[in-house]
């Protein structure tokens, strides 16, 4: 059982915890949620004893072993992608290489003179391997690394030459494979693709051990806990629930605190009439000095803190013609690879695409293809009438200044615009206060992911092309951005990883890849998310519940 008892922590002026108290007992898995800023990767820090709390005592078993999944990962080279999974997961792992040392140390005449020291040692490291299960241990990294993504010929390969987001998946691998008795979780879908997050959801159901972890991904995090932790004003409350429960339980929480606070507030009014009116009746002296005593002793109760939730009525964009685009015959080839082979697609005005397939299906080629960044090898691409493309994609954060602010970025694209509308605009994507004097080049990825969001909704397209567009938002951003786009008038094709995205915007299906993710020919569904989950039988291609 890990205990904190009585915390307190700050930064400078910033508070995050007062006389906080939590537990995470054995074989719990919870979710740990607040603001940005609360101090969620400060709990992780503390429990791996990183960091030590000012006030208070935070109390981890000694024989306990703790994995923690973070976002910042180190550089990684000079190993395949499953030497590196399995170097890094633990004391298995060390053993595992040892192995291989001891072995060529063996077969290395040089050293024919320690023989008999190196065989002694062989002798007992492989005792503890095999004890430990270490002969499954390479076929179960393999399984991991599959779960997580990864094809045979990528985990053979040289874990150097991986992009950031593949390495973070390697360094998953490596926290899953060490199987610890608490596994620390921070934003583990972040840079996962859909058919991961629900392989990884299968994975962390089924784990024995202790789970706490955050989370932007409101499915996953129903599935996976059980309990809430919530970390606000310097406090952490617990919830017996999924995130669902905690959002209903918070509400009524705070409507019953409201109510209280209502009635204390007209209590304390009438008191303080008594008191005013007879201070000056030497007859009422005694009740009056008994009130004021009373009053002096009452806990007065605090309204709940709000969560700020700036609302934007988007703009209505101006109506397309009926044909929004179609594909015809469309092929397109990386190298020997068919990505698309006489695609043939039309998107009708207010249709809503979904854009399924697994990695390497062409989903994000699709949609480049259709924003005109790439042209196909053969075929055509045809935009229809009075068109007005709003395109989404991680590489459009590189159309920001990173020499501006928040404000003065939004001034230029829009000089005509009052400074009160680009405010609201601003603080409905969550910049607030001095947050729209922050330069571009210290923005977060989701910071700036929100700030192009924001750029492209002002001036609604009357047609969005999104890829992956709810990357590193987080649930307040992804649920605000999700009302505002149930409400928009026009044509939509977008890919997301994420399934409240997915199940209350799409009203078309298209799979791209099939079962095996090679099927050149796709299928269209014609139905929302929910409806193309109950015909196929998977929440996404490949993966059957």
């Amino acid at each position: 059982m890990i205990a904190f008892s009585g915390i307190s922590k700050q930064y400078g002026r910033q508070i995050l915890f007062v006389d906080a108290a939590f537990q995470l007992n054995p074989g719990e898995k919870v979710g740990l949620v607040g603001p940005n800023g609360a101090g969620k990767t400060t709990i992780f820090r503390m429990i791996t004893g990183e960091e030590q709390p000012d006030e208070g005592d935070v109390s981890v078993p000694r024989r306990m072993s703790i994995g923690y999944f973070r976002q910042d990962v180190e550089e990684m080279s000079g190993r395949s992608v499953l030497d590196e999974a399995i170097a890094g997961s633990g004391r298995l792992g060390a053993l595992h290489h040892e192995l291989e040392a001891l072995q060529q140390a063996m077969s290395d005449p040089d050293r024919a003179g320690e023989m008999e020291t190196i065989l002694a040692r062989f002798g007992e490291v492989q005792e503890e391997y095999d004890h430990l299960g270490g002969y499954a241990l390479e076929s179960r990294t393999r399984e991991i690394l599959h779960g997580l993504g990864f094809e045979d010929d990528r985990i053979d390969g040289d874990v150097g030459a991986l992009s950031g987001g593949w390495k973070m998946r390697v360094a998953m691998a490596r926290v899953l494979l060490a199987n610890p008795d608490v596994l620390l979780m921070d934003e583990p879908t972040n840079h996962l693709d859909i058919e991961s997050i629900i392989w990884l959801e299968s994975f962390l159901k089924q784990r024995q051990g202790a789970l706490l972890m955050t989370s932007h991904d409101r499915d996953f995090m129903n599935r996976i806990v059980s309990k809430i932790a919530e970390i606000d004003g310097g406090e952490i409350t617990m919830y017996s629930g999924n995130y669902d429960f905690y959002e209903r339980e918070r509400a009524i929480r705070e409507a019953n605190r409201e109510a209280a606070y209502a009635r204390q507030q007209a209590m304390l009014a009438k008191e303080q009439r008594f008191i005013e009116r007879f201070a000056a009746h030497a007859a009422k002296a005694a009740q009056v000095q008994s009130r004021v005593k009373a009053l002096e002793k009452i806990e007065k109760i605090e309204l709940p803190k709000k969560r700020r939730v700036v609302k934007f009525e988007f703009r209505p964009p101006a109506r397309s013609g009926e044909q929004v685009v179609t594909l015809e015959a469309v092929t397109k080839a990386y190298g020997r690879r068919v990505v698309h082979d006489g695609l043939n697609l039309l998107v009708r005005r207010g249709e809503r695409w979904a854009v399924m397939g697994k990695n390497g299906a062409g989903k994000s080629t699709l949609l480049k293809m259709i924003a005109g960044a790439v042209p196909p090898d053969h075929g055509a691409v045809k935009m229809g009438a009075s068109l007005k493309m709003g395109y989404f994609a991680q590489q459009a954060l590189d159309v920001l200044d990173p020499d501006l602010t928040v404000e003065e970025q939004l001034k230029q694209d829009f000089p005509h615009e009052s400074i009160g509308v680009l405010r609201n605009l601003a603080g409905a994507f969550q910049f607030s206060g001095d947050d729209v004097d922050k330069k571009i080049r210290a923005l977060s990825g989701g910071e700036k992911t929100r700030l192009v969001m924001a750029r492209m909704l002002l001036d609604p397209p009357n047609f969005l092309v999104l890829d992956e567009p709810t990357n590193h938002l987080d649930l307040a951003t992804k649920e605000m951005l999700l009302d505002s786009l149930k409400d928009f008038e026009g044509t939509m094709i977008f890919v997301s990883h994420d399934r409240a995205f997915l199940r209350g915007l799409s009203n078309r299906v298209l799979e791209l890849g099939g079962e095996t993710g090679t099927d050149t020919q796709p299928h269209l569904y014609p139905g929302t998310y929910d409806e193309y989950v109950a015909r196929t039988g998977h929440e996404a291609p490949g993966i059957h519940n």
